[in-house]
Order: structure tokens, then C-alpha cells, then sequence
């Protein structure tokens, strides 16, 4: 395992462990060397530090519970001495405040004891590949003139190109990471780039959006259930984390978690293995963990909505995806791809854009970021008729999602008064599909006039296909008023 972290002149990484019990100290010594470490120990900090001053030391591995100074002091000196040397606290089971309490003072990772000397290997090496990671990113930064590319990503953008270069250099590892950013901004398509450049990427990609699924729903889904575990259950069921067993499990939004299901997660990384619900056996499950989330996981800490050791396991890499308005360089591009994919997806040949519109869209703030940018052009491309897009088709767009926007709450209102208007008339078994058939009636309608009558294209923009719209135009009865275009049979 140690030949992995092997600098460029293949000097191995010296490891200093600082430990007051001389069995323990042995062992852990003994072992890390049989790993290709160079390991120099201390029984006290003060000794400890004394180390750290007179040879590079690459990683630290200290108890809190020290003679003299503390563990903890010991951990806030050596970041005095270097911040960028990774510190792994040792600790008994039952003190997992004192850990987190080490994790906010700097360390980059805790033990509980008793561990297995397998654990504390892991440990150890990941710590390592990701402080390589962090000083090979740096190096890469000073270069000059490169740039990463990847499939289905823009990214010109110098923002961007730090995305994309950390994404390179942490793809390889089987590291965590969390990635944050607004709605929008693409968290999505670089989990998918991680996954595909990783060693993972043979095995299964699986992506759960933890907002999507219901609290009472989000533990079975994850984890599966033995049969019995619950009324329904009446056979076994295999969870999304087994099923992305070999490969990479994508946590969408989990800064919305239930907090008891983030206690079931800790113990996946930790121990790498769950339990279906019903179950009593640990089940051992091979994936990586990518997080994601729009919120401010630090308040969610402070206000008691996100457990604080869960929160620095899994940001062993951060990665944050700059918002639209931060990476303005990148909108003609994106601009560009849009309207290839949007045209080829309505059938239609690619009608391109004005200059002046392009500058219309470099100029917006875009609070949707890219999947904004994305509806915005489809929607221009419609309304565009077929003709290059113009600066009216854009505002168009724009000013009335501002609109909506805007009148949200009392569009509701109106939307609520109707329904309850027509509620208050007559009742019946049928009532339901009949207020539902008016709601359709108007979604056709729209879609119809917004297409000029292309039943085709109209059906793409509704999300059915050509014959179920044509089957409810004919049993809604509703009347094509606008001009019938032209389309495929």
C-alpha cells in the first residue's frame, strides 16, 4: 500500500507517532513500518515536538490523552509549525466530542479506540494520498497554461479550471468528497466526472437525491430491508449503497438528511458496513462516498440539523462549484452547446443566435445558474419559431420567469382561489379526474400555442409522447386555434 505515496525521488513519507502507552507505541511502529514508512515515535508531546523541528515529518498520529501537554495542545503547536502537516487523533470510545473538537482545531481525521491496525493503515493512507493531492494541486496552479477537460463540461473559466484540476487529482483516490455550490451550478455532472475518472469507474454510478425520496422511505432506500423488517415486506430488498457496491454512491442534497439516517451513514465510513433495516448482521460494502448540498452545512452544525463528526468525514475534499455570475467566460460556450442539444432534441435544425443576444445573456446574473441558462434556451428556441434567436426571444424568457418570479406567492393565491371555487360546485366520485381534465386541457392548450401548433414538438415540451398528446387532444376536444405547422408523420 505505501508504494502509492512514494514522492518523485521515491522517498517514502515519515510518519510521527506520539503515544504514552510503550505497547501500543510499539505496535503501531512495527506496523507502519511494514508498510514502507519511515516512523519516528514519542511517548509526550513535548518529545513530539522536538521531532517535528529537526526532520520533515509528512503525517502525524497522536493520542489526545497525553502526559503533560495534551493531545489537543500537541495538535494546535504542530499546526503552528506547518499547517499543511495532516494530524490523525487517537481517542477512547465514548469521547467523540473530544474528536470533534479536534477536527475543528485542524486534524484531518479521528480514531476510536480499540481500532484495528487495518483501520489506522487506511487511515494513515488516505491521509497521505490526500495531503499529495493538496500539494500536487498547488504545484499544478503555479503552471501556466494548462487546461482540463472533460465530457459534457465547459469550463474555460479560471474558476472553473480549479474545479476541474482538483477533480483530476482527486478522481484517482478513494477519497470522500463534498461538494457545495448553489442549485443549479452542475454538482451533479462533476460527481459523474469523478466517478469516471476514478479506478471506480468499471463499477456502478448511483445517485440519490436525499430532498426526493420521503423521511419514512429515505432508510429502506438506502439500505434495503430483510424480509419481515416491516409490514410489505415480503422479501428481501437490497439497498442503493449494496447496490453501488464496487463503485461510487452519490448523496444529492444531504445537507436535508434525517439526522438519524446521518448516524447510519458515520457508520458506513467508518466501519464499511451497514445494516438492512430488519437485519442483524453487518453487511461489508466496498464504495465511495460523494456528497453534495446547496446549504451551509457549518450553520446546519450550530443549529443542531447536521452532525458535526459526519460533516468532517466527509469533508475530506471540498470542491466548490463557482455560481454562473462567477464564471462568465464559460456562457458562450455553454450558450453554444444548448442550442445544439435543444435543437436536435425538438427535431429541428439549429437555428443559432445574434451576437447582440449572446451579449443579452453574458450580461444577466443568472440566480438559476446553469440549468437557468439551459431553460432559458429551450425556451428561446422555441418561441424563436425557427429563426435565429433575437434579443426579444431572450427577454421574453427572462422577464417572464422574473415575473413568475416575482408573483410566485400570488399567482398561488389565484391558483388556490380557483381550486377552491371550483370545489365549492358539485361533488361527486368523478369531481377529482374532472378537475384534473381542466388542468390538462389548459397545459395542452399552451403548449400548443407555444410551438405554433407542432403536435411533436408540443409533446416533447409536456414530457409525452406524439400519440398519448394526440389522444388527449381528441378526448379533451380541444380545439387547435393556432396554425399547424408543418412536422414528421
Amino acid at each position: 500500500m505505501g508504494e502509492s505515496f512514494a514522492g518523485t525521488n521515491n522517498v517514502m513519507p515519515t510518519i510521527l507517532i506520539v503515544e504514552d502507552e510503550a505497547k501500543m507505541l510499539r505496535l503501531l511502529e512495527l506496523n507502519l513500518s511494514e508498510e514502507g514508512y519511515t516512523v519516528q515515535t514519542a511517548p509526550d508531546a513535548e518529545t513530539g515536538l522536538k521531532l517535528l523541528r529537526q526532520d520533515r515529518i509528512d503525517l502525524v498520529v497522536t493520542d489526545l490523552k497525553l502526559p503533560g501537554m495534551n493531545g489537543l495542545e500537541f495538535l494546535q503547536a504542530v499546526k503552528r509549525h506547518d499547517a499543511r502537516i495532516p494530524v490523525v487523533v487517537m481517542t477512547a470510545y465514548g469521547t467523540v466530542e473530544t474528536a470533534v473538537e479536534a477536527m475543528k482545531a485542524g486534524a484531518s481525521d479521528y480514531v476510536l479506540k480499540p481500532f484495528s491496525l487495518e483501520e489506522i493503515k487506511l487511515i494513515v493512507g488516505k491521509e497521505l494520498d490526500v495531503n499529495r493531492l493538496r500539494e500536487e494541486n498547488r504545484s499544478l496552479r503555479e503552471a501556466l497554461g494548462r487546461r482540463y477537460e472533460f465530457k459534457n463540461i465547459i469550463a474555460r473559466s479560471a474558476k472553473m479550471q480549479e474545479v476541474l484540476a482538483t477533480v483530476d487529482r482527486v478522481a484517482p483516490t478513494n477519497s470522500t468528497v463534498l461538494l457545495g455550490g448553489e442549485s443549479g451550478v452542475g454538482k451533479d455532472l462533476i460527481a459523474r466526472a469523478i466517478h469516471q475518472h476514478s479506478r471506480r469507474a468499471s463499477g456502478p454510478f448511483v445517485k440519490i437525491n436525499c430532498t426526493a425520496i420521503p423521511e419514512n422511505l429515505l432508510e429502506s432506500e438506502l439500505f434495503g430491508y430483510e424480509k419481515g423488517a416491516f409490514t410489505g415486506a415480503v422479501s428481501r430488498r437490497m439497498g442503493r449503497i449494496e447496490q453501488a457496491h464496487g463503485g461510487t454512491i452519490f448523496l444529492d442534497e444531504i445537507g436535508d438528511m434525517p439526522f438519524s439516517i446521518q448516524a447510519k451513514i458515520l457508520r458506513l465510513l467508518q466501519e464499511k458496513s451497514i445494516e438492512r433495516l430488519g437485519g442483524r448482521e453487518p453487511i461489508p460494502v466496498d464504495v465511495r462516498i460523494i456528497a453534495a448540498t446547496n446549504r451551509d452545512l457549518e450553520a446546519g452544525l450550530t443549529e443542531g440539523k447536521f452532525r458535526e463528526d459526519l460533516y468532517y468525514r466527509l469533508k475530506v475534499v471540498t470542491i466548490r462549484l463557482p455560481p454562473l455570475r462567477e464564471r462568465l467566460q464559460d456562457i458562450p460556450r455553454l450558450t453554444d452547446y444548448f442550442l445544439e442539444r435543444f435543437a436536435r432534441e425538438l427535431d429541428i435544425d439549429n437555428p443559432g443566435m445574434t451576437g447582440e443576444s449572446k451579449g443579452l445573456l453574458t450580461n444577466y446574473h443568472w440566480p438559476g445558474n446553469v440549468r437557468e441558462l439551459a431553460n432559458t434556451i429551450q425556451k428561446a428556441l422555441i418561441f424563436s419559431r425557427g429563426y435565429p434567436i433575437r434579443p426579444e426571444n431572450i427577454s421574453q424568457v427572462i422577464e417572464g420567469d422574473l415575473i413568475l418570479r416575482e408573483e410566485e406567492q400570488q399567482d398561488n393565491g389565484t391558483f388556490r382561489q380557483w381550486a377552491r371555487k371550483a370545489l365549492m360546485g358539485e361533488t361527486g366520485e368523478d369531481r377529482f379526474d374532472a378537475l384534473l381534465e381542466q388542468v390538462a386541457c389548459v397545459l395542452i392548450s399552451e403548449a400548443l400555442e407555444i410551438t405554433g401548433g407542432n403536435r411533436s414538438r408540443a409533446a416533447k415540451l409536456l414530457g409525452l409522447s406524439r400519440p398519448t398528446l394526440q389522444s388527449k387532444i381528441e378526448r379533451y376536444r380541444i380545439k387547435l386555434e393556432t396554425s399547424v405547422r408543418s412536422e414528421e408523420p
